[in-house]
């Protein structure tokens, strides 16, 4: 794999290239740069770098003390397979800040043996409940 720096720094992100690869995902269809604006600001970000050129993005939903959700972890499509996301995924579970999150839970159609290698199992222990629903406008 080649050198690939992981910074927390927000400021660092490119927001335009990650916002529209989200929009792209399949889980992001129909999301707005406003939406991703206000999900950033309040989510533990992570980006990963090569070359000093982002090619990697991912948050925790976190209340930084028990809980945490990983959520949008994309690679640029060039650098896919690479290892880049392992990387990214790590540098968010083992991060000093994170160091008492106990609970770690994720969404994924197509990643789980990225997150297998982590140790992240499936979940059918019957004790996981789910809401989904529309977003609310405004």
């Amino acid at each position: 794999m080649p050198d690939c720096e992981i910074s927390f720094d927000l400021s660092r992100i490119d927001f335009r290239a990650t916002s529209d690869l989200l929009m792209e995902s399949y889980w992001g269809a129909g999301r707005s740069d406003e939406f991703h604006r206000r999900a950033f600001a309040n989510s533990f970000c992570a980006a990963a770098y090569i070359a000093g050129k982002q090619v990697g993005f991912g948050r925790a939903i976190t209340d930084r003390t028990v809980f945490a959700y990983l959520a949008d972890i994309i690679v640029w499509p060039v650098h896919r397979g690479q290892g880049v996301g392992l990387r990214l995924v790590r540098a968010l579970i083992d991060h000093p800040e994170l160091s008492t999150v106990s609970h770690w839970s994720l969404s994924t159609s197509d990643a789980h043996g990225v997150y297998e290698k982590l140790g992240f199992k499936a979940s059918m222990d019957g004790r996981y409940m789910r809401l989904d629903r529309a977003p609310h406008a405004g």
